[in-house]
């Protein structure tokens, strides 16, 4: 018998791409493996990627926690990423541990994972210790992503900061764009290239091309959300035409 799997997402109100490109992904895998998903999101409020927007939006995951472990979904995300990072060093351990903590006390065990600790394990996992980033930011909240993953053991080489400020603006950028940008930053001695790191920004569609072009593989806070999902759940990381992350490599 097929097992169904509930996926369960944390995500800002203002976000419409993560309820795209991770059912793509794993509708995607569904073609390749057995396993079959369902998708469920709470909200949280937030319409300006401002710091101080982006804080009052992380006090409200506990809600959303609460909601969803009241639908028994298998994993939940928290999927946005620079929430996480802007909140200090290392959060993403802090958000996931004590959301796990409000499943339990609802009388489930529901495993957490964040886009934020997933971009960081996922370049990790590949092995990858100096890497290029994209995000759509404004550049101080931009600078505050790259800390965050320079804190974590990686050294951020370059970076493109788009200074999108509006949540809805960035989910309508062009990922047909991506190729070009990533095109301006120095890839020479990079290991690895983050698309997107961001949640809202469609990437996707680009992620193969950019590998081509450039012989690096690409990672995305999504696909990387989509990985630590897969793991947590004990299910094969692969998905086609989703980058080397996915591939089945790792």
């Amino acid at each position: 018998m097929t097992k169904t799997y509930r996926i369960g997402q944390i995500v800002p109100s203002s976000n419409v791409t993560m309820e795209t490109e991770i059912p793509a992904m794993l509708t995607a895998r569904q073609q390749i493996r057995p396993e079959r998903f369902t998708f469920h999101s709470s909200r949280m409020r937030m319409k300006t990627v401002r710091k101080e927007e982006l804080a009052a939006m992380d006090a409200e995951s506990d809600r959303c926690a609460l909601e969803l472990s009241d639908a028994a979904v298998d994993v939940m995300g928290y999927a946005c990423l620079v929430a996480i990072m802007s909140m200090g060093p290392g959060y993403h351990r802090e958000s996931q541990q004590r959301l796990r903590q409000r499943t339990q006390e609802n009388g489930k065990d529901t495993p957490v994972v964040s886009s934020a600790g997933a971009l960081v394990d996922a370049l990790q996992v590949i092995g990858a210790k100096r890497v290029v980033v994209v995000a759509p930011y404004m550049k101080p909240l931009t600078e505050l992503v790259v800390d965050y993953i320079r804190q974590e053991g990686i050294e951020v080489l370059d970076y493109r900061a788009l200074e999108i400020p509006d949540n809805l603006e960035v989910a309508r950028h062009d990922p047909a764009k991506l190729p070009e940008i990533a095109a301006t930053l120095d890839l020479s001695k990079a290991d690895a290239i983050v698309l997107s790191a961001c949640v809202q920004m469609p990437s996707l569609p680009a992620v193969a091309k950019v590998e081509a072009l450039t012989g690096k593989p690409v990672v995305t806070a999504a696909i990387a959300t989509t990985y630590a999902m897969l793991k947590s759940l004990e299910l094969e990381p692969v998905v086609p035409g989703a980058g080397a992350l996915l591939s089945g490599a790792y």
